[in-house]
């Protein structure tokens, strides 16, 4: 007899649901959401699991890798998808919905995430902070423009580096005001210093990896973009070919075809957010700053003309990512002319 288990995990307990191979429930339980609670649960000898599956989410990778780790047959399944087939439950629960991803398991009507290696988490983890204490040093930046322009002191256009100066030079005059902002501008600074530490972090890291290093010859692709690239991708054997990284990333039109009806819209903005935004700026900076040309550089500009900027810039995105995973794949350097070029699409 083959069993079949379903996690719907939270952040305090997991719902856990096993059945066997004919649909039957054999045991339901709520246990803390902690592999070791979920290992004693799931390796009772009385049931022989054939897949274990768990819903993408904050807790997936920890408990993925724990229950792996224990030689549990686990699986970590799509979030959108699995939304699609609880969805015809009448009632939404936890136990429901561990009834259900059990039920998915049992007929193999799922779609399996891949679970990044420990070395990409912990450089999504350094991408990820850092992106955090950018932008909260530019939302204090907007603030306190904001607060000095209800008084006319206009800040103007000022880069990072001369901001504090601009800003003490404009509350020079004025005592109670200059009180109020120097804390906000303490506040930025240091935001600024810890920034600035885990950008050259990131640089040390991408200086060591020979991946990145390759991957940064194409124009418009820097130190960022590298890293967040390697740390998505994980594994590029994971894909099949080179084209099938525009749709994982959400970068590829979705189709809605019905009978004679056939519509084709925008982009559909799955995937990786973080990705998919640095794609779109190095497609930017390839169109609007680098001056050397290249093959890439003059068909970006051909969709220009044909289609528009805007659409340019996101054709330009997912030809970018293709040939990265291309890159990364063969272990070749880019091409500035298309002799010899292989194709990519």
């Amino acid at each position: 007899m083959k069993y079949y288990a379903g996690l719907d995990v939270s952040v305090k307990e997991t719902s856990v649901c096993i059945i066997d191979e004919v649909g039957k429930i054999c045991r339901e339980v709520k246990v803390p959401s902690h592999p070791d609670d979920l290992i004693r649960v799931l390796q009772d000898p009385a049931w022989q699991l054939t897949r274990v599956g768990l819903e993408a989410g904050p807790l997936s990778q920890w408990l993925f890798s724990g229950l792996a780790e224990a030689g549990l047959p686990t699986i970590c399944i799509e979030t959108r998808h699995t939304k699609a087939f609880l969805k015809a439950q009448v009632n939404k629960s936890d136990r429901n919905d561990a009834r259900g991803i059990a039920q998915m398991m049992r007929v193999n009507l799922f779609r399996p995430v891949h679970v990044k290696t420990l070395t990409s988490q912990k450089r999504r983890v350094l991408l990820s902070a850092r992106k955090l204490l950018q932008e909260k040093a530019v939302a204090f930046e907007n603030d306190i423009r904001g607060l000095l322009r209800n008084f006319g002191l206009k800040v103007g256009a000022v880069g990072a580096v001369k901001f504090e100066e601009r800003i003490r030079e404009l509350v020079e005059d004025v005592p109670e005001i200059r009180d109020i902002i120097e804390p906000l501008l303490a506040a930025r600074r240091k935001l600024r210093e810890e920034f600035v530490k885990l950008h050259r972090k990131l640089l040390s890291i991408v200086r060591g990896d020979e991946v990145c290093q390759r991957l940064m010859t194409i124009p418009g692709v820097g130190p960022v973009v590298s890293l967040a690239f390697r740390a998505t991708i994980d594994v590029p054997a994971r894909f099949s070919n080179s084209k099938a990284v525009g749709p994982a990333l959400g970068l590829t039109p979705v189709l809605n075809q019905s009978g004679e009806s056939r519509r084709v819209g925008r982009v559909s903005l799955c995937g990786d957010g973080m990705m998919r935004t640095l794609l779109y700026e190095a497609a930017q900076c390839l169109l609007t700053r680098v001056t050397k040309w290249s093959w890439l550089k003059a068909w970006a500009m051909n969709v220009a003309k044909r289609r528009g900027c805007q659409k340019a810039v996101v054709a330009l995105s997912r030809r970018l990512a293709v040939i990265m995973h291309r890159m990364w794949s063969n272990g070749t350097e880019f091409r500035w002319t298309r002799e010899s070029l292989p194709a990519v699409a």
